[in-house]
Order: structure tokens, then sequence, then C-alpha cells
């Protein structure tokens, strides 16, 4: 399969990329702190944790009605979001802890999600991170039927409105990964990826069936069994929970890729791409509403998706003191730092970029078709 590699001639790049990683170690080491988690970012996991499992536990306890019930329902969704962006995101990338058993116990609250960890890893840590916005690489941007975040991606009438009905969409996120688990991780197997990490893929797919059967019996079976709620009304709930995570996390998750200002780079047809890796990842990132206080406990740092991408090591509770450093040193060298001020600024770019990628291209590149890629590089973004 063809590879992608980073190649840069350019030394003010790599002048940068240097100076930025100095810089930000500089403050770690000059202020004595660690560069993981601390006793904020226990307390944001129980926090996250309690909104997820608290109205659950209360939906067998305390009789309430339907339209409560499926508030509560609404209350877990947004919990779901919470442990993964603030607990499960840390723990995955190894910067929650430096001991390596709580990364690992904790990257498996993805398993509360419906969801398969070593998939997410994969997907997040190795793709999406090592190629961030590459059309047939990064598969947070592949093409996704009504939904087309890819200015390169093939066009379809129904794009046409996908910044009214992509939301929607985006709310079938963790909903689809029950399934979409299975053919992912078939896919990571054929790919060789499987072996590369070491991974037996006959007890990664038991361990899945193992994950989901349990998790849809909790979720699903003992609220059928131990509440007076009929099977439908579960379902729904069930589907209303989903949901709402689904759409959070893919809105938050877009806001930093798909806006204004950030660049969708094709390789070139020896797979090259023409830049320093560390300038990839300011081009084609963006962050937004830092001063935003619940954004920044609510999201886990997803609005500091620069630092994040450029320090995937760096528990995102730092993020907020480290990103006026990376900002500085952009400019110092000249390259553009992409800020949305606020949350609102950052929603409506996305809405625009919707827009742009939903109008049918007059000239459309060739792609390499890849879907899976087998890592050649050792970029920040490698799997704990």
């Amino acid at each position: 399969m063809k590879t992608i590699k980073f190649v840069c001639s350019d030394k003010r790049q790599q002048q940068f990329a240097a100076a930025v990683r100095k810089n930000v170690n500089d403050y770690f080491r000059e202020n004595k702190i660690s560069i993981k988690g601390n006793f904020a970012m226990g307390i944001q996991t129980v926090a996250m944790l309690s909104v997820y499992i608290i109205p659950f536990a209360l939906l067998f306890i305390v009789p309430v009605n339907a339209w409560v019930a499926m508030f509560m329902a609404v209350l877990m969704g947004a919990g779901m979001a919470g442990i993964g962006m603030c607990v499960m995101h840390d723990a995955a990338h190894g910067s929650y802890s430096h001991k390596e058993w709580v990364n690992k116990m904790l990257s498996g609250t993805m398993y509360l999600l419906g969801s398969n960890v070593f998939n997410w890893k994969i997907q997040h840590n190795f793709l999406h991170h090592a190629y961030t916005n590459i059309e047939g690489y990064d598969q947070d941007i592949a093409a996704n039927g009504p939904i087309r975040l890819s200015e390169h991606a093939p066009f379809r009438k129904i794009h046409r409105y996908q910044y009214i009905h992509a939301f929607f969409f985006y709310g079938f996120m963790t909903i689809s990964k029950l399934v979409n688990d299975f053919t992912q991780l078939a896919e990571y197997n054929k790919a060789g990826i499987t072996r590369q990490y070491h991974i037996n893929p006959v007890s990664e797919y038991i361990r899945m069936v193992f994950a989901k059967i349990i998790y849809l019996f909790v979720f699903i079976g003992l609220p059928v069994l131990f509440t007076p709620f009929s099977w439908w009304q579960v379902l729904l709930g069930f589907f209303i929970m989903h949901w709402t995570a689904g759409c959070i996390l893919s809105t938050i998750f877009q806001m930093a890729h798909v806006v204004e200002g950030t660049e969708q780079p094709l390789p070139e047809n020896e797979g090259i791409i023409q830049s320093e890796w560390a300038v990839h990842e300011l081009r084609t990132t963006s962050d937004f509403a830092r001063n935003n206080d619940f954004l920044n406990w609510y999201i886990g740092g997803l609005n500091f998706q620069i630092e994040h991408h450029l320090f995937p090591n760096i528990c995102h509770i730092h993020y907020r003191k480290i990103a006026p450093i990376v900002e500085k040193t952009a400019k110092e060298f000249g390259f553009n730092y992409n800020l949305k001020p606020t949350f609102r600024n950052a929603f409506r770019s996305h809405i625009r970029r919707l827009k742009e990628l939903g109008v049918k291209p007059k000239i459309v590149r060739p792609v390499l078709n890849v879907r899976i890629i087998e890592k050649e590089r050792n970029s920040p973004a490698n799997i704990q």
C-alpha cells in the first residue's frame, strides 16, 4: 500500500518544530510540573462518570414518568460524551498518568460508550493524528453517505444541504460503532495492523463480542427487566442517549478540523507531503473558545486541538497554559495559528465549511485509493 512521508527542506519549518517542542518543554521544566494529569483531572473523571452512571441508577431506584426518564437519557448522553472527551481520550493517548496501568484501565471507559479501545487507538491515535485531514488516510473525514467532510471526496446531490442535516447524522456516531467495530477490526486485520501491534485478531473479536453483549445487557436488558418501562421505551431511551453523545462528540471533533482556515492537502504521487509534520498539524487544525471555562472543563481540552495534535502525550489539563506558548512560537516563525475566539465563531465557521463542501467541485483531483496505511514514521501520534 501507499504510505505517507512528510518531507521538508524548509529550514524555517524545521526550526519551528524544534522551537515549539523546546518552549513547551521549558514551561514544564521551569515550573516543575508533570505533563500528565493532576488532582483536578481526578475530580473531572469522577464528575463525568457520575453524570453518566447516577441517572442510570436512579431509573431503578426512583419512580419517574417517561418524560423525566427521557431527560435522564439526555443527561446520560452528555455524560457519555464527557467520558469520551475527558477521560478515555487522555488515557488512550497515555497522557492521563505516568502509570501505564492507570491509562489502560481508564482507556477502558471506551466500553461504556459501547465501542472498542483497540479500534479507537488505530483510527484516532494512529491514522487521524499522524495523517490529519489527508483524504484516504484520516478516517475522521472519510466519505460517509450524506456527509462530505473532505473537498477531495466524491460529491453527491444530498451534500448540498448537509449544513442542515449533518448534525442529525452526527448523532449516529456512537451507536453505529456498536456494529461498525466488527468491520473496522476486519479492515485493520487485513491491513496487517493487528499483527503490527501484536494483537491476536481472534482474541480481539471474542473480547469485542463479550464486551458488547455485556454492554447491551446492562443498558437495555436490565432496564427492561427491572424498570416499569416497556421494551420500546427502553430502546427509545437508549437511542436518545447515544444520539446525544454522538452529536456532541462529532460536532466538537469537526469544529477543530473542518472549519475555515484548515487545509486538506493531498500527497504527491509518491505519497509525499511537502511539509514538516508539526507544520502540517498547524495547518490542518484549529483552536476555539480558549477562554470558555465551561468548554475547557467539559470537552476535555478538545477546543485546544493544535496543542493536542502537537503534544498528544500531554494531559489536556495543561493546554490552556501552553496554548499561548504555541501561538507565540508559530507567529514568530511566520505561521498562521488558526483560532476561533468563541464557540459561536467556530460553530458558524463549521457550518460555512459544510456549505462550501456541499457545492459540486469544478475539478476533482485524483486521490490515492487508500483506506488503511502502515505506519512508516515515528510521529508523536504513536499508540501507547
